[in-house]
């Protein structure tokens, strides 16, 4: 089993931890973010894991396959295009399971 784990901080207040587990061939994402304003948020793995410039310099969307973007439910489509992440009052944690 592979796991990772990330620690977001931002100077925008936002801030949690995410874990990535494999289970078989799906990979489990579970974690929490507290401090983003309510609605839909994109949610994506990069290629790069520098934030010294912020989203600037994470590079591409993680795509180890060179497939076209598409959304979480389309067969093709870059491993790291993981859907929008919805606040909702209250709520902080999340669990996806994707398909790898």
């Amino acid at each position: 089993m592979v796991k990772a784990v990330v620690v977001l901080s931002s100077s925008e207040g936002v801030n949690g931890t995410i874990y990535f587990t494999e289970e078989g061939d799906a990979t489990k994402v579970t974690g929490t973010i507290c401090g983003f304003k309510a609605g839909d948020h994109g949610f994506h793995v990069h290629a790069l894991g520098d934030t010294t410039n912020g989203c600037m310099s994470t590079g591409p969307h993680f795509n180890p396959a060179g497939k076209e973007h598409g959304a979480p439910e389309d067969e093709v489509r870059h491993a790291g295009d993981l859907g929008n992440l919805t606040k909702i009052l209250l709520a902080k944690a999340f669990e996806l399971k994707s398909q790898t």
